[in-house]
């Protein structure tokens, strides 16, 4: 498939969305120059209808959307698959001193594993792009190559996931957080130093993996991976009040922080499989379209779940003064919200106030309408792949559009 075929796919599916009425306009904001993949807030973040079934869901508050009966359940899918790498990630942190070997393991436990959101898209990434290797005259040889091919693959969902840990046991220093994924965070139970330092073996640990791959083009998009991450947080601690009321600017940052790094990684697996330029790059707009409706969703999760359904505490940004898009919808409907925003949210009679305003708005809904665009987009990516008619190929791409839909109604 030409990638004018595959690209035309995701613009009509865009173009879907921008064919309604804006609620609102707001001033054009500076494009951010890292990454131009955003349009500015009026063109797609004031559309009062997304499309709809997920509008007519998320306006009613009735029941989601049924989908086709061949759906896949994308975890146990690879929960096999996921054990491997599993193990394989607890005996990779493994260290010399005890303390640090502690810390290191501290959310590769059974029990604390979290999700496994990030190895189960890159797992079903590695199958969806399945290229059969050409058979040799032993069968044998067969398996072997294609063990060790899977392996090379597994390699990338671990470094994807001891880069994704490193990144929260850091964010939860600089964020001061006592809980996460149900437990006390590392920096709550170990201390400050000790939760950097396990963040940073971690982060070794996954460079030296990363060059056993021996793919200097892998390794400059995961690199570039983790200087985003790095860059997403110093937007987030460094913003201007102008910047943390713009709406491009949240969104690269969270391109940043959470989208990054899975679109980095599903467009590696691209490469690794020998896939052509055009197909890693819809595994890279596949990647980036699922991370942004994630985030966006946590970012309303944030308001509307608790604790014990999130794991950490709820209202978390707003009380560390981090404006997330329901409140940058919020302002556009009320713009006297953005003076009580500037006056500091770490006053907690400006965040009720700032609360209130959200609950008057249509912020929660219009951020739930963003997330159900980017997640058709990623959709729309998985239909452009070259056509395959392998059963667990068919399989796997059925399972990567299955959870573009988990993500938009998840409620944890």
């Amino acid at each position: 498939m030409s990638i004018y075929r595959a690209i035309s796919r995701i613009t009509r599916t865009a173009s879907s969305y921008n064919r309604c009425r804006w609620f609102y306009s707001s001033a054009p904001h500076q494009q951010l120059s890292p990454y131009s993949g955003f349009r500015s807030s009026e063109q797609v973040l004031g559309c009062s209808v997304i499309s709809p079934w997920f509008s007519r869901s998320f306006r009613s508050g009735g029941p989601q959307p049924q989908y086709e009966d061949d759906q896949e359940d994308p975890f146990s899918l690879v929960a096999d698959e996921l054990s491997i790498v599993a193990n394989r990630l607890r005996s990779m942190v493994v260290a010399e001193v005890p303390k640090l070997a502690s810390a290191a393991e501290y959310f590769f436990k059974m029990g604390v594993e979290g999700k496994r959101f990030r190895p189960t898209v890159i797992l079903l990434m590695a199958t969806a792009l399945n290229n059969q290797i050409s058979k040799p005259p032993s069968e044998g040889v067969v398996d072997m190559l294609s063990t060790e091919f899977r392996t090379r693959l597994q390699s990338i969902a671990e470094i994807t996931e001891m880069i994704h840990v490193a990144s929260l046991l850091h964010d939860d220093v600089l964020d001061d957080a006592d809980t996460r994924r149900g437990i006390g965070s590392l920096n709550f139970v170990m201390g400050n130093k000790i939760s950097v330092l396990a963040g940073d073996f971690l982060l070794s640990r996954a460079c030296i993996t990363l060059a056993s791959l021996k793919n200097t083009e892998v390794v400059s998009l995961i690199a570039t991976a983790v200087e985003h991450l790095v860059t997403g947080e110093t937007m987030q601690m460094s913003s201007s009040a102008e910047q943390r009321s713009s709406m491009d600017y949240y969104l690269q940052k969270t391109y940043y922080k959470t989208a990054s790094l899975i679109s980095n990684s599903c467009k590696s697996i691209a490469l690794l499989t020998g896939q052509t330029a055009e197909v890693a790059m819809l595994a890279y707009e596949y990647g980036k379209n699922l991370g942004l409706a994630f985030q966006l969703i946590d970012d309303v999760l944030d308001f509307t779940g608790t604790s014990s359904s999130l794991g950490k505490g709820s209202l978390s940004d707003i009380r560390h003064g981090i404006v997330t898009a329901p409140l940058l919808y919020a302002m556009e409907e009320f713009p006297e919200l953005r003076s009580v925003v500037d006056r500091g949210l770490d006053n907690p009679a400006n965040v009720d106030l700032a609360l209130e305003y959200l609950g008057k708005s249509h912020g929660i809904q219009r951020t739930r309408e963003l997330a159900a665009k980017h997640a058709s987009l990623a959709s729309a990516a998985i239909d452009s792949f070259p056509e395959n008619d392998d059963e667990d190929v068919q399989r796997s791409r059925r399972a990567l559009i299955e959870l573009t839909h988990r993500v938009i109604n998840r409620t944890k």
